[in-house]
């Protein structure tokens, strides 16, 4: 452990370098009992091969550890069973994780990223704020940066669903960035998220660091969720590196004439996935956890006798069910959908005898009044 500690606190040994390191001589520890000429065969600069030759900062790795122990966090090293293994998988993992709060129920959960402007509309700040909750309330972890903005609601959003949030620091876990957050991060720690750094303790918000801190946050997480980029927004480049792990890249659409909807309707125009709601993020995960999360489509394959019968108007309709202000369509949709199946849209056009316009009319009007869930495949449930 103090070998890892150590060696990312040398000088000019970043992600890259200590990658090219541990695949020369296999381990944190074999670096430091490496020769002087295998370490210059890998062009490292003389101030990083002395540090290792020397073995500067092994005292102060040491008492690195102890000081995060006493704070009531953990390092976790590459090699560690525990490291998450979506993290590893990039080309250029950070070789130490500084960690607080509930690291195993944040890494083993479905994790999507959240970012976008700091400097973010009323819109982009909702909008962030509600698919954050509901994927959260569904289970999804979501993972964002502390920043201003869209990163502050994602986090306080997953925490409003109830569920688990973590955030990535460009500074040392110590330091809390922007400073107005650190009641943020309590909260976070509180309701069972974490916090995760890969700097030493005591490292400043310094302006480098940030790439590498977006860097960790794709690396977590199965996909990245932009709402509101401008054109030179540092969101883009956290998509960028989304696309170089192979993770989904989504996107909230935004106003035309907004600057800090130019990157995200980009990336829409780019190949991104078009975010309306939670269950658009969901649809784009891995088939076993998408399928997990996602209440079951009607089985369209199913003999006739087992299958689920198309919903049909009700013989006596019963209006005093459905809640008030709705029109006579409206209604009739309502009715006819149920919290605990989902119906196909054919199936619906079939049951209310309305013509298609009018059917989606109906269902649009009842979306917005937050009475029923649009499902993948053009599918509906009403909400509880």
């Amino acid at each position: 452990m103090k070998e890892w500690i150590s060696l990312n606190m040398t000088p000019q040994i970043g992600p890259r370098a200590a990658t090219k390191l541990l695949e020369k001589f296999g381990s944190a520890e074999s670096v430091f009992h490496a020769a002087r000429r295998d370490l210059e065969s890998l062009r490292l600069r003389a101030e990083s091969i002395e540090s290792i030759l020397k073995r500067e900062f092994h005292e102060k790795a040491a008492e690195e550890l102890g000081k995060v122990k006493e704070s009531g966090g953990d390092v976790i090293v590459l090699d560690d069973g525990s490291y998450p293994y979506l993290l590893r998988e990039i080309a250029d993992p950070p070789i130490t994780l500084y960690v607080k709060g509930d690291r195993q129920a944040c890494f083993d959960a479905a994790c999507i990223g959240v970012v976008g402007s700091r400097k973010c509309s009323t819109y982009g700040e909702n909008a962030a704020e509600m698919l954050s909750r509901d994927l959260a309330a569904n289970g999804v972890c979501i993972v964002s940066g502390l920043a201003r903005g869209i990163d502050t609601a994602a986090h306080r959003g997953a925490m409003r669903g109830k569920g688990k949030t973590v955030a990535v620091l460009g500074t040392g876990i110590d330091t809390v960035y922007p400073k107005e957050n650190a009641r943020l991060v309590e909260e976070i720690l509180a309701s069972g998220g974490a916090i995760v750094s890969q700097f030493p303790l005591g490292t400043p918000p310094l302006k480098d660091n940030f790439p590498y801190r977006n860097r960790i946050i794709s690396g977590l997480s199965l996909g990245i969720l932009i709402v509101e980029a401008s054109e030179r927004s540092g969101s883009l480049i956290t998509a960028r590196l989304a696309m170089e792990q192979n993770r989904e890249v989504l996107a909230v659409p935004g106003n035309i004439t907004s600057k800090n909807s130019f990157g995200t309707n980009y990336l829409i125009k780019s190949g991104a996935k078009l975010v309306q709601q939670w269950q658009d993020v969901v649809a784009e995960l891995p088939a076993e956890i998408s399928a997990a999360i996602l209440p079951p489509k009607l089985d369209e394959t199913a003999p006739e006798e087992t299958k689920t019968a198309a919903p049909q108007p009700p013989k006596s309709p019963q209006p005093e069910l459905a809640p008030a202000g709705l029109s006579e369509t409206e209604r009739k949709i309502w009715i006819l959908l149920s919290p605990d199946a989902t119906a196909p849209i054919d199936d619906l056009l079939d049951a209310s005898n309305l013509s298609f316009s009018e059917l989606n009319a109906a269902l649009l009007a009842l979306e917005m009044k937050d009475l029923i869930r649009a499902l993948p495949g053009k599918t509906y449930a009403r909400k509880t």
